[in-house]
């Protein structure tokens, strides 16, 4: 148990290596490599490859020269060049459709009013969302609940959850909290048992994680499971505490649920948030619950499995 406690609260984080830079110098310049390879005008390459047969056509036209029978043939080189025009390509737009020019005249458009800044709680909220946490407003109007009284505060977060039957929640007092919080700073990570009627008591794996400084997270994932796989393992509970109204109200609301399918029923993942609660909310100094925290912590040799499902049974 202590290989294993020692592994999982250890966590190699490795970053990216370096971008290599390439750094274009200022008097760098870009050249067509097509203009460059082309060493004649246009014109006069057309000329040398039908060199013979103007000379052939001047000699039947009875011109003198090949500039003679450019003006002979005019009005007809004009014609063929107005036929092979493709608007867009060869010719502009406007000039084969009959459509006027383009205005180059762009009318003025005033600038866009400016928008209102947010609130502070408003700007909290954001940047919380957008790391991916819910925050308490996705569930609550937390201005207006701030102007209730406690008592009406929790019957609104129960009744809140009351349609969703996976939900966890409940109100803490922030007095209550406060221990459970100090507790988990030292202790980010437990194990604890679920007893199974006939078949003993099954061990989960618990971590707590702060991901912004109004909402603390559990995750319990079954204790196998997270062995097996590690930082990949899927959580079968999740649960949030929202510390929004702790300050001003004197509640910690926690919301959280159980996920289908995942070997855990509603029932059992209030048991193991009973637990979290007898065992991280001591007022005692020294119990042997915090005794087998700290144990666990440390990956102390001397943590039982066993003293851990004595103390849970005392849990009612």
């Amino acid at each position: 148990m202590a290989s294993f406690c020692s592994a999982a609260t250890k966590h190699i984080i490795k970053g990216p290596a370096p971008s290599l830079r390439f750094v274009q110098r200022r008097w760098a310049q870009v050249h067509d490599v097509r203009f460059l390879a082309t060493h004649q005008r246009p014109d006069k390459v057309v000329l040398e490859k039908y060199k013979a047969k103007l000379e052939q056509k001047v000699k039947e036209a009875g011109v003198k020269d090949v500039e003679e029978l450019k003006i002979a043939y005019q009005e007809k080189i004009q014609a063929l060049r107005k036929q092979a025009a493709v608007p867009g390509a060869t010719a502009p737009l406007h000039q084969e459709t009959g459509a006027p020019p383009p205005s180059t005249n762009i009318p003025f458009q005033p600038p866009p009013p400016p928008q209102p800044q947010p609130t502070p709680s408003q700007a909290k909220a954001s940047s919380e969302s957008k790391a991916g946490i819910k925050t308490l407003s996705s569930f609550i109007d937390v201005e207006k609940t701030l102007e209730l009284p406690q008592k009406e505060i929790e019957y609104i977060w129960r009744l809140r959850h009351a349609n969703d039957p996976n939900s966890l929640c409940a109100v803490i007092p922030t007095d209550t909290y406060n221990r459970i919080h100090q507790t988990a700073r030292k202790h980010p990570q437990f194990i604890l048992p679920l007893p199974r009627e006939g078949q003993g008591a099954e061990i989960h794996f618990m971590q707590w994680t702060f991901p912004s400084p109004n909402t603390a997270t559990v995750l319990f994932t079954n204790l196998a499971e997270y062995k097996l796989r590690g930082e990949f393992s899927q959580p079968h509970t999740t649960v949030t505490h929202h510390l929004d109204l702790s300050n001003e109200k004197g509640l910690v609301l926690l919301q959280g649920s159980v996920m289908e399918n995942r070997g855990i029923t509603v029932d059992e993942g209030k048991w193991l948030l009973m637990c979290l609660q007898k065992f991280y909310g001591q007022t005692a100094e020294q119990t042997p619950r915090k005794k087998l925290l700290e144990q666990f912590s440390q990956g102390d040799g001397n943590f039982k499995v066993e003293e851990l499902l004595e103390e849970a049974e005392k849990i009612v």
